[in-house]
């Protein structure tokens, strides 16, 4: 009597029949594996179709990304947020480069030694560039392994995280040729079908096996993450410019809000803009404009951004900062609300 399909049959199936085919990024070159997995961190794929053609057409290999400077790094990566990635991409590349003479590691141990993989982004590496029977736990993941099997737990619960695991490389395929398709179809599965949301019951390929559906739990499982406090916090920035009509920009500190971009000088108390257009700027506050404020939407966090014009010219050379021509802003990989903000205040400030 033949055995009953197992859950990686039933997914290898699904995926190469309705998985996603189309996206860029699936092929077996480890280093557009790698860059894409990054940018897919805490990013949805449609963003990342925008981002990942420049970037690649930028950086086409591994030795082109270590040689770059941080600073074009970002600014390829503005807009994308969570800038430690592009940080740690940066500094993974020269790892590569410098400990693996320019190619990738094919285990998922080695390739957690790199900066910014962790050991569901370096088992996807593995398993797409090299056929490495390893296994990913991201979200979607969770999702499907705790609706299929009825696992109730708090994901933010080590333990709970560590049972899933269990489960999850269990569950792998026995043959290596195996894997593209079968983490592929983890991956498909849980952001097409079997979603946070209505899922599609219906057309999911393990309809028939999961515990969630029989109970009548599928709303309930997995258990949601307790909600997270979004707090307001109040930035003030200083656009000012000088006899060439250029504008004064400040690297950002690595830590914190637009880590390592540049920004117009930033403040988050009047205060401390007041005593910077004095001491540093040597202008009168009574130049200063204060213009209409906007919020912007972090994910932690919303910003109330206000800024702060003056038709004033600083006369004295400014020894913290950087003068940009309106034409070049975008090169210096500013913060997407910056870049909007003065591109549609050009007429008005330039």
């Amino acid at each position: 009597m033949p055995q009953p399909p197992t859950f990686s049959d039933r997914l290898i199936q699904w995926q190469r029949q309705h998985g996603r085919h189309h996206l860029p990024w699936q092929t077996q070159n480890p280093y557009t594996v790698w860059l894409s997995e990054i940018m897919l961190q805490q990013t949805q794929v449609a963003t990342v179709l925008d981002y990942y053609p420049r970037f690649l057409n930028r950086f086409p290999d591994v030795e082109s990304l270590a040689n770059a400077a941080e600073d074009e790094v970002l600014s390829l990566w503005a807009g994308l947020g969570y800038y430690s990635r592009a940080r740690n991409l940066h500094k993974a590349a020269q790892q590569v480069v410098k400990q693996f003479g320019g190619e990738f590691p094919q285990t998922r141990i080695e390739l957690e030694t790199l900066c910014g993989v962790g050991r569901s982004t370096a088992a996807a590496i593995s398993a797409f560039a090299f056929n490495q029977r390893e296994t990913i736990l991201d979200g979607n993941v969770k999702r499907v392994l705790c609706r299929v099997y009825a696992l109730d737990g708090n994901l933010q619960n080590k333990k709970f995280e560590n049972q899933l695991w269990q489960l999850a490389e269990s569950l792998l395929p026995p043959k290596n040729n195996d894997m593209p398709a079968y983490i592929q179809g983890l991956m498909d599965l849980g952001a097409t079908v079997c979603k946070r949301t209505k899922p599609l019951c219906h057309e999911c390929p393990m309809n028939d096996i999961c515990q969630a559906k029989k109970q009548n739990r599928i709303t309930e499982l997995p258990r949601k993450k307790a909600a997270v406090e979004v707090h307001t916090l109040s930035l003030y920035w200083l656009i000012v410019r000088n006899q060439d009509n250029q504008i004064l920009l400040h690297k950002r500190p690595t830590k914190g809000i637009w880590g390592g971009l540049y920004c117009v000088p930033c403040f988050e108390h009047l205060t401390g803009l007041y005593q910077y257009t004095q001491e540093a700027l040597n202008l009168d506050l009574d130049s200063l404009n204060e213009e209409a404020a906007f919020t912007h939407r972090l994910t932690h966090r919303l910003l109330m951004i206000t800024p702060f014009t003056t038709d004033e010219r600083p006369s004295e050379k400014i020894s913290d900062g950087l003068w940009v021509a309106q034409e070049d802003l975008a090169a210096y990989g500013l913060p997407k609300p910056l870049l909007n903000y003065l591109n549609q205040a050009q007429k008005s400030l330039f």
